[in-house]
């Protein structure tokens, strides 16, 4: 972070200091959790139904935190705020703005998209990295609370921010613009992910629009050719227009070849140059993802040959995004256990089935609800266990209510009332030779399940199997 006195996070912020000396100053970000203190930042306070981060307050002190950011004095130097939120976004957009002003130039992008958005994140801050220091959104850390700690999370020499921007109704986006105006914004597509909340994919689009809209003549919107919504906002940008995909003009994604596992080789093309590069990232998708952070590091100036050859030596993404894992005896687990959402669903199942295809291991599905898809929620998930009978996965397992539907569309699938219990009979019912595939959106916590697949096998001899649970397919 800009170092800052507790006199000037007051003034930004219009908060009053308690048990504090207006000259000490934050040196480091700001931060929500004592588990994970920042020695020399500025711990944000929320007072929450179930916990009160001002009983906290002394803990992070004592851990490294200068002050503390809160709605009423803890006892410890405290920066009392009518609205700490409202504060933190004041004092990351009063930090932006002089971290602009400074010598070293700073260039903000932001990516946005129905899917992928945080594993392009990923890949565009590692590409980035490499040209110079980057901040980066954590995790999907995208909202109105995550962005503003992202932005004060920027040093005097940072280069390259990359905030990850996502929205639950239209507005909500040209709110965080308002926070961090970006320079480069990148559109990745439309889909069906939050469609309960939207109502429609336009309202969709019309949201995701929101962050070319916002862009000044000299920033660059960096647009999906290949999705139709996506492309139409050309006409919604007073900003130089870049695109990329299989129809992109300006990086285009040719040949794509995957490997036994499922990783691809791909192709890319930028003013008459054609690069080749092995990503070691699992999904055929992987290719599109790619092609739109080389399009977004390039729009913000960066050399296409040093950001395309980087991508090669990304070797894993967030957290439980199609984490690609192998236990002692040869079992292989794809834990994607963060989101799922209907295109998210199908690239996953379309890379089982490839993987399952080119290496012959016989392929294991265990699917749970995808969230926020509204009236077309049953419809959806039936969508998922025809795609999986069709794709001819071997075994399917299906846990919670929500997720019902994708075992009535597959008749061979097999149905559970409860995580745990799935988990069980997937453990007992594997040997080693199979690939797995673990996905659901976030609340449904089937990481759990990849965790206990991946702890070494009990005394079962490998092919042993539960009594009574024999494989259906």
């Amino acid at each position: 972070m800009i170092p800052l006195s507790l006199a000037d996070v007051a003034e930004i912020t219009g908060g009053q200091l308690h048990d504090a000396d207006p000259d000490t100053e934050v040196t480091g970000a700001a931060f929500l959790d004592t588990r994970t203190p920042v020695s020399g930042g500025l711990f944000a306070a929320f007072a929450g139904e179930r916990a009160d981060g001002h009983d906290h307050a002394g803990q992070a002190v004592a851990a490294g935190a200068v002050a503390v950011l809160g709605s009423r004095p803890t006892g410890v130097p405290t920066v009392v705020v009518a609205d700490v939120e409202a504060a933190l976004q004041e004092l990351a957009r009063t930090v932006l703005a002089r971290r602009r002003a400074a010598e070293v130039p700073l260039t903000v992008l932001a990516v946005t998209g129905s899917q992928g958005k945080t594993s392009v994140k990923d890949l565009l801050a590692a590409v980035l990295a490499g040209v110079g220091p980057t901040v980066a959104t954590s995790g999907s850390f995208n909202n109105e609370l995550g962005l503003p700690l992202t932005v004060l999370r920027t040093e005097p020499g940072t280069r390259y921010l990359v905030l990850e921007m996502g929205a639950r109704g239209i507005g909500h986006l040209r709110q965080l613009c308002a926070i961090a105006p970006p320079d480069v914004s990148l559109v990745l597509n439309v889909g069906k992910a939050h469609l309960g909340e939207f109502g429609s994919r336009e309202n969709i689009a019309q949201a995701k629009g929101e962050l070319v809209e916002v862009l000044t003549p000299e920033g660059a919107a960096v647009l999906n050719a290949d999705d139709p919504m996506v492309a139409a906002m050309a006409d919604r940008t007073a900003a130089r227009v870049w695109t990329y995909g299989r129809a992109g003009d300006d990086v285009r994604l040719l040949d794509v070849v995957t490997d036994e596992l499922g990783r691809p080789a791909v192709t890319l093309r930028h003013g008459g140059e054609e690069i080749a590069v092995q990503l070691q990232l699992l999904g055929a998708h992987q290719a599109g993802n790619a092609a739109a952070a080389v399009a977004a590091a390039v729009a913000a100036g960066c050399p296409f040959r040093d950001v395309t050859e980087a991508l090669g030596a990304v070797e894993r993404l967030s957290r439980w995004r199609m984490e690609l894992h192998e236990r002692a005896d040869g079992l292989v687990v794809v834990n994607d256990a963060y989101n799922a959402n209907p295109d998210s669903m199908r690239a996953a199942l379309e890379t089982l089935a490839g993987i399952g295809d080119r290496s012959g291991r016989p392929t294991v599905a265990v699917l749970g609800e995808m969230r926020e898809l509204g009236e077309d929620a049953a419809a959806e998930h039936r969508v998922v266990g025809r795609l999986a009978r069709e794709l001819g996965i071997d075994q399917v397992y299906v846990a919670g209510e929500g997720a019902r539907a994708i075992a009535e569309a597959d008749p061979a699938a097999r149905y559970f009332d409860t995580v745990p219990e799935a988990a069980a009979a997937v453990r007992n019912n594997v040997r080693g030779t199979e690939v797995v595939l673990v996905k659901a959106s976030r609340a449904g916590g089937f990481e759990r399940i990849a965790e206990e697949l991946l702890r070494q096998p009990d005394n079962r001899e490998p092919g042993d199997r539960e009594p009574g649970k024999e494989a259906t397919r």
